[in-house]
């Protein structure tokens, strides 16, 4: 079949209203009125013979048949956009804005102390980090990658792991100093453990404890519940009881001696951090380059 041009830029009008939500916001970056690209998208609708689009006054979705076409042409418009950049020379500058979606875990305690240096190191990226509970939709949300702890969904979304944390069991010097310190797993069901809710299932974490191929599930008092990390150190900190947390938020404080490893021979289990994209054969470079700044941050902090 002949290239329609046409087409193409039918579907590239209607990829630009899905990811801005609404025909005002796609115009303006596209260089059209908002009745310009609503007719658009009525002509594409024409052309594909289905409503792509399911219009009120107040919201815009996609129709079933709308989002099997848009899941199926985005990633091909991206690799167009990725080609076009490519013989522009410009595939190897990291610019223009990043938009992140992160989970409270990694944007607060392990990234945001360090955001300066990506800035400083990539002066033509604007970040943008959103801390979401869930991961949602990242393409209709217009993100350009998710970063979050745990086993990553099934989705078309590429995924990449970029570090296994290890858990550790901490607890402040003036805890241990008032309650005692335990010896075995076992002895935690003599203490206060803070307990932090998985986002995902909206129940508490469950606390295991590894050593090498041992796994013992530890039962302690749960008087504190928590879905805030920062709240969660305050809490550690300030003695109210003993906690599970990631290697890489965590060093500066253990060296510091304001927490202190709790059970150190039951520290081998782990967990993972993941990158999810839109799956697409080249990356633009500001992904790339945050991909391996956080590669090179974790893996510093986790030393």
């Amino acid at each position: 079949m002949a290239f329609d041009g046409r087409l193409l830029a039918g579907v590239s009008v209607l990829a630009a209203v899905v990811e801005a939500g609404s025909f005002v916001r796609a115009a303006e970056p596209l260089g059209l009125t908002q009745s310009a690209v609503s007719r658009a998208i009525a002509r594409l609708e024409a052309r594909v013979g289905v409503r792509l689009l399911d219009r009120t006054t107040r919201s815009l979705t996609l129709t079933a048949e709308g989002r099997r076409l848009y899941e199926q042409v985005s990633p091909l418009l991206a690799e167009i956009g990725d080609a076009v950049t490519v013989a522009g020379g410009a595939a190897a500058v990291a610019r223009g804005v990043l938009r992140v979606n992160a989970d409270s875990y990694f944007s607060s305690l392990i990234f945001a102390p360090h955001a300066s240096r990506f800035l400083e190191r990539y002066p033509e990226v604007s970040l943008e980090m959103m801390t979401w509970p869930q991961l949602g939709d990242l393409v209709t949300e217009g993100f350009d990658v998710a970063v979050r702890f745990g086993e990553p969904p099934v989705s078309s979304l590429t995924a990449r792991k970029l570090l296994e944390a290890r858990v550790l069991t901490v607890a402040s010097p003036g805890y241990l100093e008032r309650v005692g310190v335990p010896q075995r797993p076992e002895d935690l069901h003599d203490h206060e453990c803070i307990q932090f809710r998985d986002p995902a299932t909206g129940r508490p974490f469950v606390w295991e404890l590894h050593q090498g191929r041992r796994v013992v599930a530890a039962e302690g008092r749960r008087r504190m519940l928590v879905n805030d990390v920062g709240t969660l150190f305050g809490a550690c900190l300030a003695g109210v009881g003993i906690a599970q947390v990631l290697s890489p938020s965590v060093g500066a404080l253990l060296r510091e001696g304001r927490l202190v490893e709790v059970l150190p021979d039951w520290q081998d289990e782990r967990f993972p951090l993941y990158a999810l994209y839109p799956s697409r054969r080249l990356p633009a470079a500001k992904l790339r380059a945050f991909l391996d700044f956080v590669i090179e941050l974790t893996r510093a902090l986790s030393a």
